[in-house]
Order: structure tokens, then C-alpha cells, then sequence
């Protein structure tokens, strides 16, 4: 696996998988029926901000992350970043290798620290390999999400520093 800046033309290969999870409407805040055009302004970012996508040896998107400041203004020395893997290739590391290149670009990029706004408290896999990577549970909003299926869940405020 490679992790590379994204491009254009890696949109077609992201826009499927990154569709089906933001429609399924259980681990992004993003609204169910987000259009493509309006998706890839949001997550194909400039620069200073990244977009990249993990690429097996054939060159097939397997995932994507985006990284970007958290606020502005005082508050701009705080990191934050999105993943989303193709389900096709979950299980494969994909969102651990991306999270990993995540917290080392905003290192390099004088960061201090990386927080995740909106974690869904019900998305073990992603609460799990955040814990695992360091961040930690600085607080929740009950009922913060409205899960399609488990009606109102928190959303966790993680953080780590770096």
C-alpha cells in the first residue's frame, strides 16, 4: 500500500465508496444525500490542507483521508482530518496507515496537537483505532447523532497531541 496526495482523476474511484458510506448516513455528519459536486469541493482540499489516497500496487484507490486545520484565528495550531476507507478493503489497515500519515503530516506541518469533531460513539472500529493511536475521549454530546438505526447517539470530541 502507498498513501499519495490525491488528484482529479482519483475522484471517479472515490466518489463510490465515499457515496455509499456518506448515504448509509451512520458515521459521517454529512447529509445522507450529499451531491458529487458538493462532496469533492469538501474533500478534495488545497493546499495548505491535504487530500490523499491509499493505493494498492496496481494503483487502485483503496482509501482516502483529508487533513486540515480545525479552527481558525488561536486556534489554528490544532490539526483535524476524515477517513474513509472502501468497504471493499476494509480490515486491511487502510484506515490505520492513513491515520498514521495523518497525525505525521500535521506533526511536519508544526501542529500541535489533532482533534476529530464528530465521532459517532456507536463506530467501535473507529473509536477503537483512535484509542489505539493515541486520542482519547475529551468529551461527548448525548444524543449528538441521529443514527438510522440506533435513533439518538453521542458524538465523542477526540483528541491527541503530538
Amino acid at each position: 500500500m502507498h498513501i499519495r496526495t490525491a488528484l482529479p482523476a482519483d475522484w471517479p474511484a472515490i466518489w463510490p465508496f465515499l457515496h455509499r458510506i456518506v448515504a448509509a448516513g451512520d458515521t459521517f455528519t454529512y447529509p445522507p444525500d450529499l451531491g458529487e459536486e458538493a462532496a469533492r469541493d469538501m474533500w478534495l482540499l488545497p493546499e495548505p490542507d491535504r487530500t490523499v489516497v491509499a493505493v494498492d500496487g496496481d494503483g487502485r484507490v483503496l482509501g482516502t483521508a483529508k487533513m486540515n486545520r480545525n479552527h481558525g484565528g488561536n486556534a489554528s495550531h490544532i490539526a483535524s482530518a476524515s477517513y474513509m476507507v472502501d468497504p471493499a478493503h476494509s480490515g486491511r489497515g487502510v484506515g490505520r496507515a492513513l491515520c498514521e500519515y495523518s497525525l505525521d503530516w500535521a506533526r511536519a506541518a508544526g501542529y500541535r496537537g489533532m482533534q476529530f469533531n464528530a465521532v459517532v460513539e456507536g463506530n467501535e472500529r473507529a473509536v477503537g483505532l483512535y484509542r489505539s493511536l493515541g486520542f482519547e475521549v475529551v468529551g461527548t454530546l448525548p444524543e449528538g447523532f441521529a443514527h438510522p438505526r440506533k435513533g439518538f447517539v453521542g458524538l465523542h470530541i477526540m483528541y491527541r497531541r503530538l
